[in-house]
């Protein structure tokens, strides 16, 4: 597990920021790619799913290890990753970009959020999916699919490095779901791009009002004129922020 515990006052941050504004925050830092690719919500939930990482590692099934049998294995990995999962925590499955079938269904989500998981994101689909969108759980995906995840996945490591939609994510990185998409934030990051991005916001609050108002972007977004600067530090005043 990471050296870096994520602190009650960056994931109350985090929880109010989107994924737009912290990948731009990371872009700074070099970071370009901490988008997860073709991984969407499977409802919207309005509100931020914020939690470090713990890992589901797939690989490609081979017929003569996965029949319907191996899930009366106690000790199956995605069986064991759903009940050890760390409350407040995000599953995330390595599903290598293929929902040809499915990484979970509705029972074992509904267990994972039952023990308090903070979401679950998968760069493969979900069966009974229209049940998961229900679920008060923000869960993540590429897009429903039926067959069970014993047609082409067998599930063999927790807790370890993985890909998930083409980005690299280490065992207590925090992951950030809007209702856009998902992103990853190395650990040792997540303080100093919490509070950049919680500022970054207050200011793309100000520049969408004044927009909305008729002004132009031109020295306005970015903020390249001090009258800008002056307008948004009397907008933040007034506003409490």
């Amino acid at each position: 597990m990471t050296d870096h515990p994520l602190k009650p006052e960056t994931k109350a941050q985090l929880e109010q920021v989107s994924v737009a504004t912290l990948a731009t925050a990371l872009f700074k830092r070099g970071l370009k790619k901490q988008v997860l690719q073709d991984v969407r919500p499977v409802a919207m939930k309005g509100r931020n799913m914020v939690g470090p990482a713990f890992t589901l590692r797939y690989i490609p099934a081979r017929e003569d290890r996965n029949g319907i049998e191996v899930f009366r294995n106690p000790d199956h990995k995605q069986r064991v990753a759903v009940e050890t999962c760390p409350e407040g925590h995000v599953l995330v499955m390595d599903s290598r970009g293929d929902a040809s079938m499915a990484s979970a269904g509705d029972i074992l989500i509904t267990r994972l959020m039952m023990r308090g998981a903070a979401g679950v994101v998968t760069d493969g689909g979900f069966r009974d999916a229209m049940n998961i969108a229900g679920l008060e759980m923000p869960a993540y995906h590429q897009r429903p699919s039926s067959p069970t995840n014993l047609t082409n996945n067998e599930a063999v490591e927790i807790d370890g490095p993985i890909g998930c939609g083409n980005v690299a994510i280490f065992p207590g990185d925090i992951m950030v779901g809007d209702d856009d998409s998902v992103i990853v934030i190395p650990a040792h990051l997540a303080d100093e791009i919490a509070a950049e991005a919680t500022e970054m916001t207050s200011y793309e609050d100000f520049a969408l009002e004044q927009v909305k108002a008729g002004a132009t972007i031109i020295g306005l977004y970015p903020c390249t004129k001090d009258e800008n600067r002056q307008k948004y530090e009397d907008w933040r005043q007034k506003a409490g922020r």
